[in-house]
């Protein structure tokens, strides 16, 4: 292998010639993009540590900064990454910087090509706002473009989280609907990854908070829980075929407001009286013909800290931080004493 002047960092383009491979490909090695061999990784990995190269300062120091953040959104159908974005770009007002937008693929919505796109755009840092990727990839990728990690419930050294209490929020939610008198409360959340236990989703804990109280307080047998695709229009499928079929609850807690508002339209295609309360408190939720009672967890807010904190790891701070948000129940019409 060929070494470079001991003068000068490495570059991206000294370990490709190193490793006899493409610029490209060491691109994906350290990204740890899939559709890499081992034996590539291996002459890369190898390449790397002999030139002692370290891509996230080598870059800054031949292009210097972009002035440019990346935001992952996992569902721009959703009215809570609203709120987000809105205290995202509030938070930027006044500085240098802007910020650039990615979707998640729409087929998994995990948020591997939309990270890895804004990476290669060469972003000063990262918003991951609740990806279903591992935390060993994220934080591969946080070894070189700094990182936070939004919503997710993951605790690393190498990146920061924004999060809300999901537990406190979902035990609010619950313990609203005990309070009122109702015992057959069914769980309305999302399906797949977004609720894997080891992938310490929102919705996953919300998921094992509904679970536990139902049990804690006496209502196990009542347990119900009903997944849905992303989205209005499924949840309102969802919850109708439940209705027709099965002894219907009294009361409806959904993962978040999206899903609430289809369960909305359900009971409405029916004419049954069940409460909702939905999760995230969108505007929405507020509107008079609505009035869906909601746990609020700041959107706006959690979007202005998680950019803060990313300006703080542009700026050089390297321990992690990790903030949890409080949040509060928005009591509306939706919710009613059982049987009335």
């Amino acid at each position: 292998m060929t070494r470079v002047d001991d003068d000068r960092p490495a570059t991206i383009e000294d370990v490709a010639r190193t490793a006899g491979v493409s610029r490209s490909a060491v691109s994906k090695v350290i990204r740890n993009a899939y559709g890499v061999s081992p034996a590539m990784r291996e002459r890369v990995t190898t390449a790397i540590d002999e030139l002692a190269y370290r891509p996230r300062v080598a870059a800054r120091a031949m292009r210097g900064s972009s002035y440019t953040l990346g935001i992952e959104i996992p569902d721009f159908s959703n009215q809570f990454f609203t709120r987000v974005l809105r205290g995202a770009t509030d938070a930027l007002g006044g500085s240098d910087y802007q910020l650039l937008i990615a979707p998640a693929e729409a087929a998994k919505q995990q948020g591997y090509r939309a990270l890895e796109a804004l990476v290669d755009q060469q972003v000063d840092g990262v918003i991951a706002v609740s990806p279903l990727v591992s935390q060993s990839w994220l934080e591969n990728i946080a070894r070189r473009t700094p990182v936070v990690l939004f919503g997710r419930h993951h605790i690393s050294e190498k990146y920061d989280t924004v999060a809300g209490d999901d537990e406190l929020g979902a035990r609010d939610a619950l313990n609203h609907l005990f309070d009122l008198g109702h015992d057959r409360v069914l769980h309305l959340t999302r399906d797949g990854l977004a609720t894997a236990p080891q992938r310490r989703t929102p919705h996953g804990v919300r998921l094992q908070t509904y679970l536990t109280m139902m049990e804690q307080t006496g209502r196990g047998e009542f347990s119900r829980v009903a997944r849905s695709g992303e989205g209005e229009s499924y949840a309102h499928e969802v919850v109708r075929d439940i209705l027709l079929t099965e002894e219907h609850p009294t009361a409806i807690f959904a993962g978040h407001d999206e899903l609430a508002l289809g369960a909305l339209h359900a009971i409405q295609d029916l004419g049954l009286d069940i409460s909702v309360v939905g999760y995230d408190n969108v505007p929405l939720a507020a509107h008079p013909a609505i009035s869906l009672t909601s746990v609020d967890q700041q959107g706006e807010a959690m979007g202005a800290r998680a950019v803060e904190l990313l300006l703080e790891r542009v700026r050089g701070r390297t321990e992690a931080v990790h903030e949890t948000f409080t949040p509060s129940l928005q009591v509306r019409g939706s919710t009613r004493p059982a049987g009335d």
